[in-house]
């Protein structure tokens, strides 16, 4: 008799966040903010229940940012996590991330910039409409799945804190918290924490590159980064750093946490790129989720995840093997 296996990404009821921790998200996400955006633009759309914890978002879809390939569902999105600040199995965040509270969240904007200091996330935001757009995400470790994000260019929030010339690079930090992150207080971690990450200022200022705040139309999980992550659709995911609490504009390359723990393996860049291989697996192929044992749902990995029209001219001359 065949048995009837879970897919790879489930997990049972009793291990997903419970709801109650979305309901007390900040009301300006679906309040003040949104009603009044809605009033000037017939466009935006808000997300309908669905039995989809979190408040509800209002944005405007933008199909010339998004892919018309089938979205992942949302237990798997949310249940299918890395996010080493709770754990390193996939299912440590869903169990764990609602030890993390969002409410109050502020941003410190740091360095080479007109507008620095501490910001509530509200008013990080509240000048800009919300987007939702559909992107591919693409692990390092050549899994995928395609997701529908809400949020806010991030181009548009840079530029609103003036980055003077010497902006070369944008650094981001992940909250540092190892009383509500298990993971940062575990004695094999092998991160340095905080969780970092950065992007040159071109690739930060590109018209894909997307601070996220909700998922299927409403606010973000924690476990997928509440209640603000970076989303950088052509790169690796860990490029796209969750729970951000710190932007700090530099003139000189940071230094990120993957390419600190292992450079020959992850580099600065992490363009996807099935032409260089991990040291320890191809990255010609990825198996797409929702997927199970009896299907694995393999495809073709493309080069920048298929957003090479968009971001292939920032890195005209580089030799993507090296500076990879």
């Amino acid at each position: 008799m065949l048995i009837k296996r879970r897919p790879s990404w489930a997990l049972s009821e009793s291990e997903v966040t419970p709801e109650s921790v979305y309901l007390n998200r900040r009301k300006f996400m679906a309040g003040t903010m949104a009603s009044a955006a809605a009033l000037t633009m017939p466009a935006l759309l808000r997300a309908e229940e669905g039995g989809i914890p979190g408040d509800a978002l209002q944005y405007k879809a933008m199909p010339a940012f998004s892919t018309d390939e089938k979205k992942a569902p949302y237990p798997a999105i949310t249940s299918y996590n890395n996010f080493y600040e709770f754990g390193t199995d996939k299912g440590d965040p869903a169990r764990y991330a609602d030890a993390m509270s969002v409410d109050p969240w502020s941003v410190s904007v740091e360095g080479e910039c007109a507008k620095t200091g501490a910001y509530a996330l509200e008013d990080l935001l509240k000048p800009h409409q919300y987007q939702e757009r559909i992107y591919r995400l693409r692990c390092v470790e050549a899994w995928s799945m395609v997701i529908p994000w809400v949020g806010v260019p991030l181009a548009e929030v840079l530029a609103s804190l003036e980055p003077t010339s010497k902006a070369k690079y944008v650094y981001f930090e992940t909250l540092h918290d190892p009383d509500q992150m298990r993971g940062q207080r575990s004695m094999f971690s092998v991160i340095d924490w905080p969780y970092r990450e950065g992007l040159r200022m071109d690739e930060a200022m590109n018209e894909l590159s997307f601070l996220a705040i909700g998922l299927y139309g409403k606010t973000l999980p924690n476990q997928n980064g509440a209640p603000i992550r970076l989303v950088v659709p052509w790169k690796y995911g860990f490029k796209s750093i969750k729970s951000i609490v710190r932007i700090r504009f530099m003139e000189e390359r940071p230094k990120t946490s993957w390419e600190m723990i292992a450079p020959e393996e992850y580099g600065f860049y992490a363009n996807v790129n099935p032409e260089v291989d991990h040291p320890r697996w191809s990255q010609k192929r990825e198996r797409r989720l929702p997927s199970g044992l009896l299907s694995p749902n393999w495809i073709e990995t493309v080069k920048f995840n298929g957003y090479g029209e968009q971001v292939a001219h920032l890195y005209k001359g580089l030799d993507l093997s090296r500076y990879y």
